[in-house]
Order: C-alpha cells, then sequence, then structure tokens
C-alpha cells in the first residue's frame, strides 16, 4: 500500500481528494495548520494520520515523510492582505517541501499550481503562485505540474460556497457591472481524480487543467441560485461602487472572503487553455450543472463549511 503524503489537505481540494484517495486503497499523512480545518479532516477521516503544523518552518512534521512514495503539494494562501503570508505559506514552504522531499527519498511529486500564472493579474497570489512553479524547473524528482482554474466543490469556503451561502443570508446579491466576465470554474472532484491519475500513472510535465464550460460570471451566479433555490434577489451594481465597498469591508475584516485584487481579477476579459484533460488523465468529465447540485446538495459534505 502506496504512502501519500498530502500538504494543505484541510482545504478545498484536500478535502475532496482524501476520501477519493482512500477508496483507492492509499495510506494516508496529511498535512495542514489551520487547526479548525483540521480538527473536521480528523473528524471526517479518524483512519488516516494527520500532522497539524506549519510547512514553512523546520520541525518534527519533516519526520512524517520518511517512507512516503508520492507527495501532493496542495496548501496555498489564495487571499487575504498580508503579502509575507502568501510568501511563507506559497514559496517558503514549498522550498522547504522539496528539502524535505530529497532527504527522504520521495519517489513522485504532484505540484498544484494555478491558471493564474498565465495571468494578466499582478497580485500577491499571482506573484507567489509563479514563483512556487518556478521552484519545480529544477526539481529531479519526477514530478507533475498542475494548473487549475477557479474550483468549486465540497467544502468550498472561499469561491462559489462562499457565494451560495451569501444568497442564503442577504435579501440582495450584488453582481458587478454587467457581469458578463467569462469564468471556467473547475469541479474540485474532477480535480480530484485528476491527481490521483497523475499518483497512479507518475506522468510528468505541466497541465493547465481548466474548467471544459465556459460561462459568464452573472450566469453562473444564477445557475447557483437555480439549483439551490436560494431567495435574494440578483442585482447589478456598478463596478466601482463595488470596489468601493469591498475596500471598506477590508477596514473592519482583517481576512475578507473578497478582495478588491480579486475584484480586479475577476474581471479581466481572459481565458485559460482547455487541453483534453478527460483523455490524458482518464476521467470522466462531469457536467457543470450536475457538479453544481453535487456540491451543494450532496448529504454528506454540502452543511460541512470550513473555516477562513
Amino acid at each position: 500500500m502506496k504512502r501519500i503524503a498530502i500538504t494543505g489537505a484541510a482545504g478545498l481540494v484536500g478535502q475532496n481528494l482524501v476520501p477519493r484517495l482512500k477508496a483507492r486503497g492509499y495510506s494516508i499523512v496529511a498535512f495542514d495548520k489551520h487547526r479548525e480545518n483540521t480538527a473536521i479532516l480528523r473528524e471526517l477521516h479518524p483512519d488516516i494520520e494527520v500532522v497539524e503544523a506549519d510547512l514553512s518552518v523546520a520541525g518534527t512534521w519533516q519526520d512524517h515523510l520518511v517512507g512516503t512514495d508520492t507527495l501532493i503539494i496542495l496548501q496555498a494562501q489564495i487571499g487575504g492582505l498580508d503579502e509575507s503570508e502568501f510568501v511563507r505559506n506559497n514559496v517558503t514552504a514549498t522550498e522547504r517541501l522539496i528539502e524535505t522531499a530529497r532527504a527522504h527519498g520521495v519517489g513522485y511529486i504532484v505540484q498544484i499550481s494555478s491558471s493564474v500564472v498565465n495571468s494578466r493579474a499582478d497580485d500577491f497570489y499571482t506573484r507567489t503562485k509563479t514563483a512556487q512553479e518556478k521552484l519545480f524547473a529544477t526539481v529531479e524528482i519526477p514530478h507533475v505540474v498542475l494548473r487549475p482554474t477557479l474550483m468549486f466543490g465540497w467544502f468550498d469556503r472561499k469561491h462559489l460556497g462562499w457565494l451560495r451561502r451569501f444568497m442564503d443570508k442577504a435579501p440582495v446579491f450584488p453582481i458587478p457591472g454587467d457581469g458578463r466576465f467569462v469564468r471556467q470554474p473547475l469541479y474540485a472532484g474532477d480535480f480530484a481524480a485528476i491527481i490521483a491519475s497523475a499518483v497512479e500513472t507518475r506522468i510528468t510535465g505541466s497541465y493547465d487543467i481548466s474548467g471544459r464550460t465556459p460561462i459568464g460570471y452573472g450566469d453562473l451566479i444564477r445557475l447557483i441560485k437555480d439549483v439551490t433555490h436560494a431567495k435574494a434577489r440578483i442585482v447589478h451594481i456598478p463596478y466601482r461602487l463595488f470596489w468601493v465597498l469591498l475596500w471598506a469591508y477590508t477596514k473592519v475584516d482583517s481576512n475578507p472572503p473578497f478582495t478588491v485584487r480579486q475584484l480586479e481579477a475577476l474581471v479581466i476579459p481572459e481565458t485559460f487553455p482547455v487541453i483534453d484533460w478527460p483523455g490524458i488523465f482518464s476521467v470522466t468529465e462531469t457536467p457543470l450543472r450536475k457538479a453544481i447540485e453535487e456540491t451543494f446538495l450532496d448529504e454528506r459534505y454540502a452543511e460541512i463549511t470550513l473555516s477562513f
């Protein structure tokens, strides 16, 4: 039974990936530093080894990579206002993981990058994810780099999951501008299947894993509303007003779920490469509406909310 290490395992992708890898019979050691979300992971999966640790700092957590066949690097700072947190979680922690993988003879690495490395956006996340991916240019351990677009699925706390919960609480749901900016949402269930396929085939190289159903942001919000029967009324407000409201919110919340930098990236008119990842990784793509239904209507996980 192969031993697989997953970093950032208590986040969106990790929580979707763990049950799918367990179903394939793998032994798992899961790393995360978020106390509340790590507790959720332990409760859901008492049969796996869970290590709560800050991977940017050397420590006893490194000993848990002894005997590991495959390392899946998922940890990422996605939102926030402090640049040093992005550097520590996206770059420094990855440097430490590569160093530890070399020391303990890890045989294969799956590095989760992001489509933002091909984006015109310029923010803390884009810069540090680009720097993280560059680290692998000199890594001799066989590895694959996967660049997903905006993801959604069980346990989504930052993206569509947060928007769906907002719909439940607010009478009005605001959309900036005309809402026609195109998104390529990727179902975390499909992405977890891609990762599992990579682990089994040990494919190498870099792959852009984009959602294969482009959809306007406004249409995506309306799809979520239709599936969940949320009662919020959707309204369009001027982009500038939306920006000002977000900026004001950051003055009262040091860790907002959505920032002005993310808004600026959201409205950039760009799309990302679409490849035949179902064929390359032998994965069956889930239709967008069905994926939305599985995300928000699943009886096991839909009501479990991770912390920020």
